[in-house]
């Protein structure tokens, strides 16, 4: 057969034609390459108009490149969070941008932006103390804060109690979860005073705002019950239920059966689990074997549990217990409460 006929020529044109469109789909994926980057550059170099000639933005401590550049929207820096994540890839700083206090200026690019915040120049430092946590949680943040000067380094509780001008040696509970600002240097007993003024006021004012005929005979024994509503849940529309479970079985002088003081009493024995034992083991804080509130908080309230403490809904549910998805089926009676647990923690139906 002949080298050109048609049972050579047919192949030979499909590939010429098919290595035709192959350079041309590279040529194409290159243009776009290459405009998709202009575009990046041209974005992360130009100057942004801020919602205000300067502002004040605060990074929270452990956040995500994401959450920064969300924290960052909502503070008036009009960044892209797609492309705002993208430029911390192409600049490999996604892992080192850093918490604070910063200012920015109108006329500052994503990049400049992106650089400040790797490097961490900022107006003020942070630190972050979150609702739920132990005193003992609290001091070990504080304590690893590099920023701040550790004056109450190995004070016991009860003297830096004392020396913060607090009225009660129990340190527990008594501090409000926020994020607080100081420059750098600060003394820790700064930081101290101010969490505890701040919950002071925060407490003074929701007992002044609080129902009729609570079982409490202070605002420390509110803080308490608060304490244990912020450990019982997570849902925010079920805090003002729980607290209501938990005053509606103290009227009725019965245990409040609450795991979380359970956990708390046993200390470092905790390892995870609770098992029966450990239910029917004596401690100050075990609601299992002992009436009544624990004798202190067992954790740091926010301002959504000490409301609900205070405020608790209308409910004549004694009983709750946790479906397996975040939320929980409250009860009225035993029985109604033991058909819960038989479907929600056993699986029966």
């Amino acid at each position: 057969m002949p080298l050109d006929g048609p049972g050579v020529q047919a192949p030979s044109r499909l590939l010429i034609s098919c290595m035709s469109v192959i350079k041309r789909l590279i040529l194409l994926l290159v243009v776009v390459a290459l405009a998709a980057g202009g575009a990046m550059y041209h974005w992360a170099n130009a100057p942004m108009t801020l919602a205000q000639p300067a502002l004040d933005v605060t990074i929270k401590p452990y956040s995500s490149v994401r959450s920064v550049a969300v924290q960052l929207r909502a503070g008036g820096v009009p960044v892209h969070p797609l492309l705002f994540n993208l430029l911390a890839r192409v600049m490999d700083v996604g892992t080192k941008l850093k918490s604070g206090n910063y200012e920015f200026a109108t006329g500052i690019s994503p990049y400049e932006l992106m650089q400040k915040l790797a490097r961490g120049d900022v107006n003020q430092y942070v630190v972050s103390v979150i609702e739920g946590w132990t005193f003992k949680k609290m001091r070990a943040e504080i304590d690893a804060n590099p920023a701040l000067k550790h004056d109450t380094s190995g004070l016991p509780d009860a003297d830096l109690m004392q020396l913060i001008g607090a009225d009660r040696a129990e340190a527990e509970g008594m501090f409000f979860p926020d994020t607080y600002l100081f420059p750098k240097g600060s003394s820790d007993v700064e930081v101290y005073k101010r969490a505890y003024r701040l919950m002071q006021r925060r407490l003074n004012e929701a007992w002044a705002s609080r129902a009729a005929g609570l079982p409490y005979n202070s605002p420390y024994e509110a803080l308490i019950m608060a304490s244990l509503v912020e450990k019982e849940t997570g849902q925010a529309d079920e805090r003002s239920q729980v607290a209501a479970v938990f005053v509606n079985r103290l009227r009725k002088r019965m245990l409040l059966q609450t795991d979380p003081t359970v956990i708390y009493g046993m200390g470092d024995l905790y390892t995870g689990r609770i098992r029966r034992r450990d239910l029917t083991t004596d401690t100050p804080y075990n609601t299992y074997t002992r009436p009544g509130l624990p004798p202190t908080p067992i954790a740091l309230p926010g301002a959504a549990s000490l409301a609900a403490s205070l405020n608790p809904a209308q409910s004549d549910a004694l009983y709750f217990v946790a479906r397996g998805d975040g939320t929980s089926h409250f009860s009225a009676n035993l029985q109604e409460h033991n058909r819960a647990v038989d479907k929600y923690q056993r699986g029966e139906q």
